[in-house]
């Protein structure tokens, strides 16, 4: 699209706001407009989304957190733009520039999302009956897929010439069913420890939390955007698909996880019930999983080798989760011992 025409396409978006555009550069959903008041972001999203996002970053405005890019309303007061069945919102454009490592940069997001979780934190209660059911339902479903490994590998053993991928497979059913099982166990303990309760802690999520959507002013402040995805959750939403992600590597002791953890954790502690479904849900070996059930239900494989090198890879990330998961593990046994050693001190 040439210059001319992409001003045209935002002029009357931006009329709203009173803002004329003198040159737009698009990357992606997102528009950087330079004009005579400054330079600003304007953001496309999908309308079935709607606006609700504006309620939680208002909402976390009034609880006292304002380390989010703000988002200009228009002259009459509106917060999003209609346009061509695209919805637009417009917020100041951040320098960003990287003044911190990357280490830092993860540590000042963590410790920020922490904050935004608590000054958004509030107890709500859960009927009895949805706990139980929420927990047999999980409890099942777990069941269903140690049930699957069982039968796999019986398959896979069965077999004249195994192939490169049942082989591989065989060579982690061992590491697969002890995550799945240490899953099940940590399920357990949290229903052991919550079934009598009526009440638990939500915050507002963002929903997609990452570097990117972390950004930088002039000052070098770090400021969360991206809302879309917010809602009321329990907070490990936001901390379990970051690490996903994170664990995506070649085979490591990922020591800077932990740190970045333990920034969260010193703001935001977990309950003693929060950390155990924590550990539950991170130690799930769901990615390597999938790749074995897909691969099983193929009635021919066409592309063995590609299947092969998923296998590997949801592995690797498996050991990866479970280093995190046993240092966590070994962290709170500690912290544990020296609470219980203080309080003999103190009897």
């Amino acid at each position: 699209m040439s210059e001319k025409n992409t001003i045209k396409k935002y002029t009357p978006i931006l009329k709203s706001y009173a803002v004329e555009p003198h040159f737009v550069e698009e990357f992606g959903s997102l528009a950087k407009i330079y004009c005579n008041k400054g330079t600003f972001a304007l953001k496309e999203i999908d309308p079935h989304k709607g606006s609700d996002f504006i309620r939680y970053v208002r909402t976390l405005y009034q609880k006292g957190y304002n380390r989010i890019v703000p988002i200009f309303p228009t002259v009459d007061g509106r917060y999003a733009i209609l346009s061509e069945q695209k919805l637009y919102y417009l917020m100041p454009w951040l320098p960003n520039e990287d003044r911190e490592n990357y280490f830092k940069k993860h540590q000042q997001m963590f410790r920020e999302l922490a904050r935004l979780h608590l000054l958004s934190s509030k107890e709500v209660t859960i009927e009895k009956e949805d706990r139980q059911e929420h927990y047999e339902n999980t409890l099942l479903e777990l069941e269903k897929e140690q049930e699957f490994l069982d039968g796999f590998i019986e398959q896979c053993e069965n077999t004249e010439y195994m192939s490169p991928f049942e082989l591989m497979f065989c060579t982690y059913y061992h590491d697969i069913r002890q995550a799945l099982k240490y899953s099940e166990n940590k399920l357990k303990d949290w229903y052991e420890q919550t079934k009598e309760e009526e009440k638990a802690r939500v915050s507002i999520i963002h929903g997609k939390i990452s570097p990117e959507h972390f950004l930088y002013d002039e000052r070098g402040y770090g400021y969360f955007a991206n809302f879309e995805n917010a809602k009321y959750g329990p907070p490990s939403h936001d901390l379990l698909p970051f690490l996903a992600r994170s664990l995506k590597t070649t085979p490591k002791q990922n020591e800077d996880c932990i740190d970045w953890l333990y920034t969260y954790f010193n703001y935001y502690p977990l309950r003693s019930d929060e950390m155990l479904l924590f550990l539950s849900y991170l130690a799930h070996p769901g990615p390597v999983m999938k790749i074995c059930e897909r691969y099983m239900k193929e009635d021919f494989i066409s592309n063995e080798r590609k299947y092969t090198q998923k296998l590997l890879k949801n592995y690797w990330l498996l050991k990866n989760t479970e280093y995190i998961v046993m240092r966590v593990e070994e962290i709170e046994k500690q912290k544990k011992a020296q609470q219980e050693a203080q309080k003999e001190t103190q009897d």
